[in-house]
């Protein structure tokens, strides 16, 4: 079985929960590495009053090196910030270190990282930074996929992003590491510009496809899509991964249709590293309530 190292995300969310809820069922498929202490795991067992699974041992835990902090259910802290921060580089050090196969992350708390002084914004951008390249975030479930040309910045400099050669390295990058029988590639305004008529960033978008085709020698990359009919039920029978230039085009569809069901993961990396697509859930944190489905989805992946 692979070993999967497992970064315990914002220990006042949900994350402990979830690793403690799935614990049986992912043993049953991958060896886990807890980039947690043991001690942290026993607390929240008894905060949420969940057994702690007699097969889930010390030996399953390789902590940060940092003391060991106190949980604070639902708050946005310094301490957690900088915890999740360090179970999150330890896990990559141990894949990079060949000691785990890959690497699933449990939810993180972007402004808790911002108050223990992470610049970064969030998993991928840390990635970005930490290796040097341009990871590419994709979210989804076997029923969908959806990859974003551009993520986490501000909607007035998506144009700018838009530029064919800058895009062909994205579908280059995209088709090696996340392959698919054809790619429904979707533009960024109504009606995707209407020829010209309301922007000219569908023709850059336009000229990356034809180029990348011409690469593979066959019609993989299919578009330029309007947005707003890109996910209509003909399009579901067609495709199974869908290319947003930008975060929410893509994402709210995804989200709508299968939150409980999808996953974040990080393409284009000397590692691999998978998620849960969703947060920390500070409003049912140490309730019992949290789902693991999005985390066994997570791990599934990190399989393959």
């Amino acid at each position: 079985m692979k070993k999967i190292a497992i970064s315990c995300g914002d220990i006042n969310g949900i994350g402990l929960e979830i690793l403690l809820k799935a614990h049986e069922q992912i043993i049953q498929k991958v060896i886990p590495i807890y980039c947690v202490h043991y001690e942290l795991l026993q607390t929240a067992s008894k905060l949420l009053s969940l057994p702690l699974p007699p097969s889930l041992t010390p030996s399953m835990c390789t902590p940060p090196k940092l003391e060991i902090p106190i949980i604070e259910p639902k708050s946005i802290s310094k301490i957690s910030g900088e915890y999740s921060y360090e179970s999150f580089m330890l896990g990559c050090k141990l894949c990079e270190e060949k000691q785990a196969n890959a690497l699933v992350t449990l939810p993180i708390h972007k402004q808790a990282w911002l108050l223990a002084g992470m610049n970064a914004i969030g998993h991928t951008q840390a990635l970005r930074e930490r290796y040097g390249k341009e990871a590419i975030m994709m979210l989804g479930c076997e029923k969908m996929f959806v990859a974003l040309y551009t993520d986490h910045i501000p909607l007035k400099d998506v144009s700018s992003r838009i530029k064919s050669q800058k895009l062909v390295e994205f579908f280059k990058a995209l088709y090696s590491t996340h392959k698919s029988e054809s790619y429904c590639v979707m533009g960024v305004n109504p009606h995707a510009g209407d020829g010209g008529m309301m922007g000219d960033e569908e023709r850059e978008i336009q000229k990356a496809i034809d180029e990348m085709n011409a690469i593979l020698g066959k019609e993989i990359f299919r578009g330029v899509y309007p947005p707003d009919c890109s996910f209509i039920p003909a399009r579901q029978r067609e495709f199974d991964t869908w290319i947003a230039m930008y975060h929410d085009v893509g994402l709210c569809v995804l989200k709508a249709m299968y939150f409980d069901e999808s996953i974040n993961v990080s393409l284009n990396l000397p590692i691999l590293r998978t998620s849960v697509d969703h947060g920390v859930a500070f409003d049912i944190a140490y309730e019992g309530k949290a789902s693991i489905v999005s985390y066994l989805n997570a791990v599934a992946y990190a399989t393959k």
